[in-house]
């Protein structure tokens, strides 16, 4: 039986190349975002922070196909700068999206998957989720938080045939760079260190894996048969860096993540 998936965020970079091998696969597949964009998926606009409308948007799906047996949370942005220098405004939209625009989405299907015993949901976190960046700190938050709702998530639903995962891609080749919404505001007292570090970050992402290296692992994960794990991390090296993580002492790993990108 050909699944029926729902994915937000799918307009551009990883989540259009997410659509274009899910369709492959066979799938039907319903892309949520506030614009569409050319694709096989069928597009419902709708703003992932709005929960009214992200409940409706899920409900047609379900008239139409019957079941939701996967969702996939891709929708994000980021930002940059000090967090001295952040606006609030700016933070507060950000985990909107990339946090609660999520758990929007977990709200709306939750209750079909349970009534079916079965279903998937994929979260995109992010490699940064578990190395805090500095000067890019509301980014990390929120992805480290995308982690934590699906270690805490997998355990709630796992009784009722639903699993839970999150994926965590490095540093990817797509527009995410050129969209972020970057601050320098404060780069004179911080010695010029902000600037600086953005530019290495963006650097490293356009030497990073193409979007459709990072799709094929977050399909392979949605499709898997049998049971998942709670997170898996995209290319070897990213996967070298988080088992680091886990081995070297928290000073340590701070002052290498100050030596990449906080100098």
């Amino acid at each position: 039986m050909n699944k029926v998936v729902i994915l937000t965020g799918g307009t551009s970079g990883i989540g259009r190349a997410t659509v274009a091998r899910l369709r492959k696969e066979g799938c039907t597949v319903y892309e949520f975002s506030r614009r569409a964009a050319e694709g096989d998926a069928y597009h419902i606009s709708v703003d992932v922070t709005d929960e009214t409308a992200v409940r409706s948007a899920a409900e047609t799906v379900f008239k139409k196909e019957g079941r939701i047996d996967i969702l996939i949370n891709n929708a994000g942005f980021g930002i940059s700068g000090a967090m001295e220098y952040t606006d609030s405004a700016d933070a507060h939209r950000l985990m909107e999206v990339n946090l609660f625009g999520m758990d929007n989405a977990i709200r709306a299907v939750l209750p079909h998957m349970r009534r079916a015993g079965s279903g998937r949901i994929v979260n995109i976190s992010s490699v940064a989720g578990v190395f805090a960046i500095p000067f890019q700190a509301w980014y990390s938050i929120s992805k480290a938080a995308v982690r934590s709702l699906t270690m805490a998530l997998y355990n709630e639903v796992a009784p009722y045939g639903i699993q839970v995962t999150s994926v965590m891609p490095g540093d990817i080749k797509t527009g995410f760079t050129a969209a972020r919404k970057k601050s320098v505001a404060g780069d004179r007292e911080y010695g010029g260190r902000i600037s600086s570090s953005v530019a290495k970050m963006e650097k490293d992402e356009q030497n990073g894996m193409t979007p459709e290296a990072a799709a094929a692992t977050i399909v392979k994960v949605a499709l898997k048969k049998g049971r998942v794990k709670p997170y898996y991390t995209i290319g070897l090296s990213y996967k070298l860096l988080v088992l680091l993580d886990r081995l070297l002492p928290c000073r340590t790993v701070r002052w290498l993540l100050f030596l990449l990108y906080g100098k």
